[in-house]
């Protein structure tokens, strides 16, 4: 695959800069609060500054919208049944609002067997436990062929962020939390495939323990390598997909994709997958899905 340069470039440069800026404004701060008198008082709220400033060039660089014109890679649908498309690269790029972790052609795929089976946003405890969504636990498969090169699977499953206010909260707390602790609490448990050619497949947030795939073994398109979880930034149980030009995501740049005989579907749309792979429309009340 080959990406512009100044869109992979643009990528490392994002990538480098955010894990530098970030830390810097936490030390700084936490500095300050430490030391609030003196010469250490001022060398932290330097040091918050920069780090700061740094942070704005890395969202900066990740805002602008768009994406390269390049042919995308035919893939097959990691889930079977029917599921609804969220942050989907047919409506907008970038998918998830930032080109940032390779997130430019990223889709979130959730689980809805039946029109309305999910548990209504909104409606409820704020805090579902990931059991009471239909996606919880189904099987994920290969969506090409190629070598495991990353797995993780060990973290928890935590419950849901079904209101606004746990969203928001997820999103300004929970997110830069699991962004300073390292990518992969971003993706939670997750599967990386090499399929080659500068190609890598991300599944994420899969269950805690459901793994079936170890770095180094060797997949085929539609080899069982887990099931769907609630792992890492996520509000509800469900599967982000993305394709990337490496397999580190703090580097990586996104790469465009479409699911076999499918394409991929706009944003609130249902894909439904098996022997037809037909493609019917739905109109799920849910917010963004976060991850």
């Amino acid at each position: 695959m080959s990406l512009p340069l100044w869109f992979r470039a643009g990528a490392r440069i994002r990538g480098v800069v955010s894990r530098v800026g970030l830390p810097a404004v936490a030390l700084g701060v936490a500095g300050t609060i430490v030391a609030p008198d003196g010469p250490i008082e001022a060398s932290c709220a330097v040091l918050a500054a920069a780090g700061f400033a740094l942070v704005v060039v890395a969202l900066a660089l990740s805002l602008i919208p768009g994406g390269p014109s390049v042919a995308p890679v035919e893939v097959a649908p990691p889930v079977g049944g029917r599921w609804i498309a969220l942050n989907s690269p047919a409506s907008h790029l970038p998918s998830h609002g930032t080109h940032g972790f390779g997130q430019t052609f990223g889709i979130d795929l959730l689980h809805e067997p039946t029109p309305g089976a999910r548990p209504a946003f909104g409606e409820g405890p704020a805090y579902r436990p990931p059991q009471d969504f239909p996606g919880f636990g189904q099987p994920l498969a290969a969506p090409v062929d190629g070598r495991v090169v990353a797995v993780r699977d060990s973290l928890r499953d935590h419950r849901s962020r079904s209101s606004w206010p746990a969203i928001i909260g997820m999103l300004l707390v929970e997110g830069f939390a699991r962004e300073l602790a390292g990518t992969s609490r971003v993706l939670g448990n997750h599967v990386v495939i090499d399929a080659g050619g500068g190609v890598y497949a991300v599944l994420a947030h899969l269950q805690r323990g459901s793994a079936l795939v170890r770095a180094g073994d060797q997949v085929r398109r539609g080899e069982p390598v887990g099931r769907c979880g609630n792992s890492g930034n996520t509000s509800e149980p469900h599967v982000h997909f993305q394709l990337q030009d490496t397999r580190w995501l703090l580097v990586a740049a996104g790469i465009p994709f479409t699911f076999t005989g499918v394409g991929v579907p706009a944003n609130e749309e249902a894909i439904e997958t098996g022997e037809s792979g037909a493609v019917s429309s739905a109109s799920p009340e849910a917010p963004p899905c976060q991850s």
